[in-house]
């Protein structure tokens, strides 16, 4: 059975546009943390040793927004892992506000050797995370 992993943070000023809702850019970069505190969590951080030897680009990106989120507001981000293959991972994030759910996304991660600069195995363990939470 997939687990998934839940993590708060605060909307600020910074993440909102002039009418003080959640600029659309601003959500990435949301994900983007949930994404590294659920690694971190699984004593799976990218700064780790073992993955000294890879980078991890973002190839895909996408957000739904499905109610408005504004300054201040408290978000809980639900994550879970959609899909695990050979070199690439997508990571799946539903947003909730008060438990009632306001956006949506998914970013594809490919996992690339820095010295060739080509698409690369990724890490056993970072697999074995990654597929103790496929959705």
């Amino acid at each position: 059975m997939a687990r998934s992993y839940h993590w708060q943070n605060r909307i600020r000023f910074v993440d909102t546009d002039a009418s003080q809702r959640i600029h659309y850019t601003a959500m990435f970069r949301h994900f983007e943390a949930a994404e590294q505190e659920f690694l971190r969590s699984m004593g799976c951080p990218y700064s780790s040793p073992e993955f000294r030897d890879y980078s991890f680009p973002r190839v895909h990106v996408e957000c739904d927004f499905t109610a408005e989120i504004r300054y201040d507001d408290i978000i809980d981000i639900e994550l879970t892992v959609d899909r695990v293959g050979s070199s690439s991972f997508t990571i799946s994030f539903h947003v909730a506000v008060d438990s009632r759910p306001v956006s949506k996304g998914k970013i594809t991660v490919v996992c690339i050797d820095k010295q060739t600069q080509r698409p690369a195995r990724i890490p056993d363990r970072l697999v074995e995370v990654l597929r103790a939470h496929l959705a």
